[in-house]
């Protein structure tokens, strides 16, 4: 990926950082931290996005004396006085480790869905001359929450797809294409498009953020793409032929894809005149025929009532495409024609619109649904209330346990001393504080070490470990019970 506004490490901090090396204790030699999602919105996370930031920013030789210099004077200006950078620490950096952070971080896989309120990695320096290092980086390294939060919010997404495709259907073969990643143009940047689009990749095969497929070939070991997408119309190429030709368009867009798959929106003017008199009428030949080459044409509408609209496409075409009914008792379309819900989708509405299909004997296998701000961008550090903490220091040869314990709010008390992730026997997971657990049965594993990738994922692991499992919670169950999710 190309450089960014910022390409100094030392400057990719809240800048009070800077200042935090003179207030340790005197005597401290080992800083030992650690991230968790304290719990919010779902019950678990899916850990994801740690490797990016550490191959992206931290490995290798990545601090020079002459980024030293700039940040001098950078955060001299900040602060208005000379007293506060760090010049010496940064250039026994450079001399000492040739400009490699002497650092030691541990976490769980990539792609492991961890219960919330768990350790998910955790930092110390290796150097005791650098102890600062530790919590110098944290404002990077918890940028993690955003591609974190971003996999944990698609598979929920696909669990709910899941939970219907299996009421309503004689199998799950397409629940991975289900959910197209639309959110491109709706994030804030290119970075977040990369992130999100490659965290969505994760759960699901559909996707228009081709950044995604960038980053996971770059960071991942991607070979090819992770998330795929089929010819489709927007409203340009239709209202730009005018309203009085807008058969014209489908038409034309159809011809000029005349194999495999293609995507039409059909809400330019009147969805229903366009679904009845277009592709329940004159072009209903068209879409029969690519039906026996195994073609498919998705119908978009995109405004109105979400699940109304939905339900009501469905029943416009089954006047004129011949339904059956499935194994578990619902109507199914034929192969050549489905329905693409893309317009205010989130948890909610989706829900409601799977709900409603069924309850008017409709199979979920019938629609097809496109998320963008809700899946990529209506998510913050707080969705997950993920944070960085202190949890263990030596000071003066003595180990210390560092916690918080706000008297305003137990929900951020932090844990204290060295920490181990453990699953135990029943499935659970159990973060051991105090240096207690059982090293052999540790989840976290060594992934950066000195300035080195020493654990490399690839994404075909990741994807493996974030599988829907037999014994997944009921995700539907959990939405209904808290907050009004659903």
């Amino acid at each position: 990926m190309a450089s960014g506004p910022v390409d100094n490490v030392i400057l990719l901090v809240d800048c009070y950082k800077s200042c935090h090396y003179k207030v340790y204790p005197p005597g401290t030699t080992t800083l030992y931290s650690y991230f968790e999602s304290r719990g919010g919105k779902f019950p678990y996370t899916v850990f994801f996005g740690l490797q990016y930031i550490l191959k992206r920013w931290l490995c290798g030789p990545v601090v020079t004396k002459a980024m030293v210099q700039e940040a001098k004077e950078v955060i001299g200006a900040v602060f208005g006085r000379d007293d506060v950078f760090n010049e010496e620490g940064w250039n026994y950096l450079v001399e000492h480790h040739g400009g490699r952070l002497p650092l030691r971080i541990r976490a769980v896989p990539e792609g492991t869905v961890v219960p919330t309120k768990n350790v998910l990695f955790t930092v110390e320096n290796t150097d005791p001359a650098l102890p600062w290092l530790t919590n110098f980086f944290e404002t990077l390294l918890v940028q993690t929450w955003y591609p974190m939060t971003v996999a944990t919010n698609s598979r929920v997404f696909k669990q709910i797809l899941h939970h219907y495709m299996n009421m309503t259907h004689d199998n799950l073969e397409t629940v991975a294409f289900l959910m197209h990643d639309a959110g491109y143009r709706g994030v804030s940047s290119v970075e977040s498009a990369a992130l999100g689009g490659a965290a969505h990749m994760i759960n699901f095969k559909a996707s228009d953020t081709v950044a995604g497929s960038s980053l996971l070939r770059k960071f991942y070991h991607l070979q090819g793409v992770a998330g795929f997408s089929t010819p489709s119309s927007e409203h340009s190429t239709v209202t730009s032929w005018g309203r009085e030709h807008e058969l014209d368009a489908h038409r034309h867009m159809f011809q000029t894809y005349s194999k495999g798959d293609v995507g039409c929106v059909c809400d330019s003017y009147d969805i229903w005149k366009c679904l009845e008199e277009m592709w329940c009428g004159e072009l209903k030949d068209l879409v029969l025929e690519r039906g026996t080459r195994g073609g498919c044409v998705y119908l978009r509408p995109d405004s109105g009532d979400t699940k109304e609209v939905t339900l009501k496409c469905l029943e416009i075409l089954e006047k004129v495409y011949e339904t059956e009914t499935n194994s578990k008792g619902y109507k199914v379309l034929p192969s050549c024609v489905r329905v693409v819900q893309a317009d205010g989708v989130n948890h909610k509405t989706l829900w409601s619109t799977l709900e409603h299909l069924k309850d008017h004997g409709w199979s979920t296998y019938n629609a097809y649904f496109g998320a963008g701000s809700a899946l990529l961008q209506q998510v913050n550090r707080d969705t997950q209330k993920c944070a960085f903490k202190v949890s263990y220091a030596e000071v003066d040869g003595r180990g210390v346990e560092v916690y918080k314990q706000p008297i305003t709010d137990p929900g951020k008390n932090s844990k204290r001393g060295r920490l181990t992730l453990q699953r135990e026997d029943d499935g659970t997971y159990t973060t051991i504080e105090s240096g207690k657990g059982d090293p052999s049965k540790d989840l976290l594993v060594t992934v950066f070490e000195n300035g080195e990738m020493v654990k490399d994922y690839t994404f075909q692991e990741i994807q493996q470990r974030a599988e829907i499992k037999p014994n997944d919670m009921d995700i539907i169950k959990f939405l209904k019970e808290n907050e009004g999710l659903i």
